[in-house]
Formats: C-alpha cells, structure tokens, sequence
C-alpha cells in the first residue's frame, strides 16, 4: 500500500506492509520513510532493543527498507498514525559515507549536477509528481473538449519558426560525406534523401489535422539548437499545440484562458500538499529579501490568474502603455521604448500585468515583422492576428495566432521569409483545397511549470534538462 493512502488511514491497529526510502533515522527509533506517492512522510517506530545492532546500522538515509507492522495513533506531533515495526528488511543499503542526500538543505544547482538522486528529495518529489498531474489535467481538458491528439513528426524537413536554429539529424560520415560536384554535402545520399533535423514545433502539421478532424491538439518534445545558457531556455522541451478550425483570434483567446484555468485548478485541487511544500519552500528561500525583490507568494500567484478575467489589449496601446509609464521615462527600464515596432521584453510584459493592469494579459496585433510568416496579416497591411498571454512573474506564457489562410498571401509571405516554397508545398495546398479561418497557439510546459511550482530555473522542471554543453544521463 502506498504511502499516501496509509497516512489518511485511521489508526485502528491494521496490519500492513509498507516499502520505501529512508529520508531520516533518528534517536535509533524514528524512521520517516517515503516512496514518492506523496510529500508527506510515514512514521515507522522501531523497538531498537529488540532489533540487531547491525540491522540498525543498515537503516541510513537513503536505504530501502520493507516494514511490517501495525497502524497506531501517533504519540508525537506532527502526523496522525505511525507504524510499529515488527519485521524490518533492507532490500537495499545506502553508505552514509558515499550517499550525497544527507538530512540537510541542498542547494537546487547541487541537485541539478546528480540530476539521477533528485526525485528523492521533498522539492523534487513534489516537482514531479506536480509535472505529472499537469500533463494529465491537459490531456483531460482536450479529450473532454472534443479534441484529438496527433502524433506529429519529431524528424521534419522544415522549419516551422523559420528561425534556422535546428539540430541535423543524419546518418552521413561527418569526416568523410559524400559530395556534390559543387563541392555541397550530397544530402540525397542521406538516411531520407534529403537534410532533415529535429522538430522546433509541430504547428505546421497540426494544422495539416485541423483542416479535417476539426480540432486538435499535439504534445511532444521539441528541440532548439540555440545557444542560450539562462535559466529561461533549454534546448529540448515540450510544447502543446492546439489547432482548430474555423476558430479566428478571439476564439483562440478564449480557448487559452479556459485551458490555463482550468489545469491551474486542477492542480490546486489534486496537489495541495505539494503545493503547500513549494510555497513554503518559496517563503522560505525569499524571506532574507526586501519586500520589492520578493516574487508573489506562490498560492496567491496562481489565485491571481484563476480568479481575474484576462485583459485583452492590442500591442498598439501596449506600447503607448509603456512608453508613457514611469519606469520608462525614468530609463528604469533595461530596455527603453521609444517606438512603435519593438519587440517587447519581460520586463516590459511584467509591467502591464503586475503594475498596470493588475491581471494576466492578452496582447494581440502584433507587428508583422516581428511574428512568424505564418500569422494571418490584417487589413492595415503592418500588423498580423498574433496574441500573446503574459502572466505575473514569469512574462509570456503562450504564444498564438490566427492562422494565414489565404493561398496568395501565405505563399507571397513565404517567399518574403527566404523560404523554400517547393519545401511547403504540402503546407500551401490546405489553402489550395477547402481552406478556411482556423487558429492555434503555442504552451511551453516546462515554461507553465515553473510558473506553477514557483521555481526560477527551467532546468529545474524537466527531469533531465539539456542545454548548452549537458547531455547528461
């Protein structure tokens, strides 16, 4: 029986067997054991003078331990049963000496380096259990919404942001490939006959599905090979795209906001301890800083965005917005906004949420210039049918747009983005056969889970984060 259902039990004497890790053993009686099912730990009391000295000496951090015994009303604070151990195993020794997850505070970027032992910990733990319950509520929110999930291409031939910073997939002797009379890579004598690289969105595809099943959704990895070493990128992580006819801009707002409230709730009702754990964790951490260096506390964050309606605002007063807000005429701002046409910062979006608006935000008619080829152009000819949601602490939260679906427009935008026309041809021929008005936006999850666990750094969210110079595990 897991942990979790056993510390809700009444104390009525049951027998039972229980199997987990050993996170402390104190005063050679009190052991808190935890097998992951939750953050709480379950008190197992051992009668130490009846036990061997050397069994004793087995039971370290670390450990795993098999307990039989029965379920009673705790004597201490702190917990409402404990077990009474009458039969102890060790199925598995930890050295004390040589375990690195001693009973203290580890700093996060400790972890990160033995990135194999940290879902041993409280915060990791809860981490992950929370990463679980997300991705589930998500899947739960589309399957109940008449959604259908696709399998998009992990290995494509094109590229859906245009922006070139891919990882190849390839077959080739990098030392020796065959090549070209021009002196090129002869990429036809590749695995797929062609260069082809790791997916940065399934998007294109998606929509490919929408204009037929009518509304669906991808959730997959996806790969960026940039060079950013912050605590905001990684260079593989996991999208959710949702696609879906005869929705335009509008539509896709309300469908984000309903989709961001509802796993939000979902969590805060099927993960409160763990939660609570990284509240506290939060308060805990923040507590040495001044009061303006401090970040929301966690709960009232997520109240914050579950309880307002989302402001909707046009990037066109966004930007009067900022240019007339004291942080700006006050160069407060690292990057200042003198015009319209600047692609807006974080610190820019913090601003109209937490300062100015005081709720989360939708931005939308973006400039064209600044958004992708494939983004539905308005009729002032300079701006397109973008949105972007910004929530507090964390700036963009997801990324959408109505799509272009007028055959002349789109292919004139592909030439203009320098690419390949021949390449995405089987993308222009849904605005060639039945096209029509549809939409989509883009969720980082990992981005989602750090605003939702209160932690700072992606690499904390994703079970093993790759990034610059780490392929770890």
């Amino acid at each position: 029986m897991d942990i979790k259902e056993i510390i809700d039990k009444e104390p009525s004497g049951e027998q039972l067997e229980v199997k987990g890790w050993v996170r402390t053993f104190r005063s050679n009686r009190f052991v808190a054991l935890n097998d992951g099912s939750t953050a709480k730990n379950l008190q197992v009391v051992i009668d130490f003078e009846k036990e061997e000295e050397a069994l004793l000496k087995r039971i370290t951090t670390g450990a795993c331990i098999r307990f039989t015994g029965k379920l009673v009303e705790s004597q201490g604070a702190g917990q409402k049963v404990e077990l009474i151990a009458e039969e102890i195993e060790v199925l598995g020794d930890a050295n004390a000496e040589e375990y690195p997850l001693q009973p203290k505070k580890h700093s996060l970027e400790f972890l990160r380096e033995i990135a194999h032992l940290r879902p041993r910990t409280q915060t990791f733990g809860a981490v992950f259990r929370l990463r679980h319950a997300l991705q589930f509520s998500i899947h739960k929110y589309f399957n109940d919404n008449g959604f259908y999930q696709v399998h998009t291409p992990i290995i494509t031939g094109s590229d859906a942001e245009g922006a070139g910073e891919m990882f190849r997939v390839s077959t080739l002797d990098p030392k020796n490939p065959p090549m070209t009379d021009e002196g090129n890579v002869n990429w036809k004598e590749d695995f797929f006959g062609k260069e082809t690289n790791l997916t940065v969105s399934g998007q294109l595809e998606a929509e490919l599905f929408a204009l037929g099943l009518g509304k669906v959704y991808t959730f997959g990895p996806t790969f960026r090979a940039e060079n950013s070493n912050t605590t905001r990128h990684l260079a593989e992580f996991w999208m959710i795209e949702p696609e879906v006819a005869f929705n335009d801009l509008f539509d896709n707002m309300e469908l984000a906001e309903d989709l961001l409230k509802y796993c939000i709730r979902y969590v805060m009702e099927h993960c409160a301890d763990d939660l609570k754990l990284l509240a506290d964790r939060q308060a805990q951490e923040e507590k040495q800083l001044p009061q303006d260096k401090r970040s929301m506390p966690l709960m009232e964050k997520l109240e914050f965005v579950v309880n307002n309606e989302f402001q909707r605002c046009s990037y066109t007063e966004a930007i009067d917005i900022l240019k007339n807000s004291k942080p700006n005429k006050k160069k407060k701002f690292n990057y200042i906004i003198e015009e319209w046409g600047a692609d807006l910062q974080s610190e820019h979006e913090r601003y109209l949420v937490e300062k100015h608006f005081g709720k989360p935000v939708i931005l939308y008619d973006y400039p064209a210039s600044i958004k992708a080829f494939y983004m539905r152009l308005n009729d002032d000819g300079k701006t397109v049918r973008a949105m972007d949601i910004l929530f507090p602490g964390i700036g963009e939260m997801v990324g959408g747009s109505q799509r272009e679906e007028r055959y002349d427009i789109l292919k004139q935008k592909i030439n203009d983005f320098g690419i390949d026309e021949e390449e995405l041809s089987w993308y222009l021929d849904t605005r060639k056969f039945g096209t029509c008005v549809h939409s989509g936006f883009g969720l980082g999850f990992e981005r989602f889970m750090n605003f939702i666990t209160g932690l700072g750094n992606i690499r904390d969210v994703i079970p093993f984060p790759r990034f610059p110079k780490n392929a770890e595990f």
